[in-house]
């Protein structure tokens, strides 16, 4: 049953209190529509408050549309305020590939299915779901909380620490994980107040004690780069665990949650059509960088790792890889890790393991310049350049004016043959944050960019859908690639 709990000797006045706490009770169903509530003397005389507080209070509520006047001084639940969107479109649709022979799903199909029929939260249309402020009770206030991690991304770690005998690789592993739940939570609007616990599960047998200081280090040494660019994220600890049974070598996941104010949420439902798509460069060096970035980031290295090595990996390192996928999917590309990558500077193993970009400065800087810049922000991970299919109802993404894929992309497809549809839907292939925004706008996007290092360019645009579904079109050459949502 609720019971309102006020302490007068709070700096919030006791009337926003019952403000607050009746307004959070109705968002979370703990007041169901037409659960009539104490009359306004019962609620004076149960908590020593005057009569007039409590007025003030619910006229307050129903100005708001949560609560109805009733007869003797009491007040009955009108409902919860409408939350903004429908159901979002599903993931794009995938055929058989070469990622998905591996085990790996590119859309996440499976996934969305079975999560179709859960709660989608406040926002169903929000890039990360967000739900109400359970952690204070706060009704102008929601919470969202995001985990990931750095993938099989951490298996290319320890090929490179026991071919080189350098563990300082895995401090790019930590930032990996970290970036792959930032940036899915720049895309709602979150830069800054947000808290990381970090977990890593290793194979005590193969990972040792210098890998392990290096991801433990690594991890806080991001976190402090970071705040010094104006993101403010701080660990909240984390959780290391021995798990020789369960990992064949380590995997580094984390987890991110904030708490942002609803008025502030970027909720998805403004991607429409009539927009311009400003595509954020994932390689190059930006200015908060250390090194020159391949690009690749952290999504589609299952593929990427198996189609650029060689069998000398599979026969050396039998630990690094399913034996049930078919033989002739693994390792079995033409390099070593030390071996030059054709068209960069960078060898094999450096454009692999290159730390995944954050664009949180960027965003940052965006935000808080004018937040009306941004209609809707989607980050290229799962699902590649697919991955807007998800956002957004009956609009069709035009991507015809992309940035030049970066090397690595280049050589994966040349040496695995794998199709273009597909290298699409696997990897960011050259942008890995996109903006949206109006043509007018766009320019603010692209010097923001350009002000950290970054290229970024308008590459493509949002059209009414003929269909009423998204449909994405990607111009690549002289010929385009269709792709359509579920």
């Amino acid at each position: 049953m609720f019971r309102l709990e006020l302490d007068p000797s709070a700096k919030l006045p006791v009337y926003r209190q019952i403000i607050d706490q009746t307004h959070f009770a109705i968002n979370t169903g703990a007041l169901a529509a037409g659960q009539r509530l104490a009359s306004l003397r019962e609620l004076s005389q149960q908590h020593g408050v005057a009569i007039n507080t409590v007025v003030k209070a619910f006229k307050a509520l129903e100005q708001r549309g949560l609560v109805q006047a009733g007869p003797r001084s009491g007040y009955r639940v009108v409902g919860p305020q409408p939350k903004a969107g429908g159901k979002a479109p599903g993931a794009a649709r995938a055929g058989t590939s070469r990622y998905q022979a591996r085990g790996v799903s590119p859309t996440k199909t499976e996934v969305h299915g079975a999560i179709a029929s859960l709660d989608r939260g406040l926002f169903p249309g929000a890039f990360c779901k967000i739900t109400e402020d359970y952690l204070t009770g706060d009704p102008d206030l929601c919470n969202v909380i995001h985990a990931d991690g750095s993938g099989t991304k951490s298996l290319l770690a320890y090929l490179w620490q026991r071919e080189t005998g350098d563990a300082s690789v895995f401090r790019g592993i930590s930032q990996d994980s970290l970036v792959m739940n930032l940036d899915d939570l720049l895309c709602v609007g979150v830069t800054g107040r947000i808290l990381v616990s970090a977990t890593i599960n290793r194979n005590a047998r193969r990972i040792d004690a210098e890998a392990l200081r290096e991801l433990i280090l690594g991890t806080d040494a991001y976190l402090a780069r970071l705040r010094e660019h104006g993101v403010a994220i701080f660990s909240g600890g984390g959780e290391t665990a021995d798990v020789g049974d369960l990992t064949p070598t380590v995997v580094v996941d984390s987890c991110c949650s904030a708490v942002l104010r609803k008025a502030d949420v970027i909720t998805g439902e403004e991607i429409r059509p009539g927009l311009t798509i400003v595509g954020l460069a994932s390689d190059g060096q930006a200015s908060y960088e250390d090194q020159e970035n391949s690009g690749i980031g952290s999504n589609g290295l299952t593929s990427a790792r198996h189609d650029l090595l060689s069998s000398h990996y599979r026969k050396a390192y039998p630990e690094t890889f399913d034996p049930g996928i078919d033989p002739a999917l693994i390792y079995t590309g033409p390099f070593r890790l030390s071996d030059p990558l054709p068209g960069s500077r960078l060898s094999v193993g450096q454009a692999l393991l290159s730390p995944t970009r954050s664009y949180a400065p960027v965003i940052r800087a965006l935000l808080s310049s004018n937040r009306r810049w941004i209609k809707g922000l989607v980050h290229c991970s799962g699902g590649g350049q697919t991955k807007c299919l998800r956002f957004g109802r009956g609009v069709h993404f035009i991507k015809d004016q992309l940035l030049p894929p970066p090397a690595i992309f280049r050589t994966i497809q040349r040496v695995s043959k794998t199709p273009w549809k597909e290298m699409y839907q696997v990897y960011n292939m050259g942008h890995r944050m996109e903006v949206y925004c109006t043509a007018r706008d766009a320019r603010h996007v692209i010097e923001a960019a350009r002000s950290f290092g970054i290229t970024a360019r308008a590459i493509g645009r949002t059209e009414k859908s003929d269909s009423g579904q998204n449909q994405l079109s990607i111009a690549h050459g002289k010929r385009w690639l269709r792709y359509a949502a579920p």
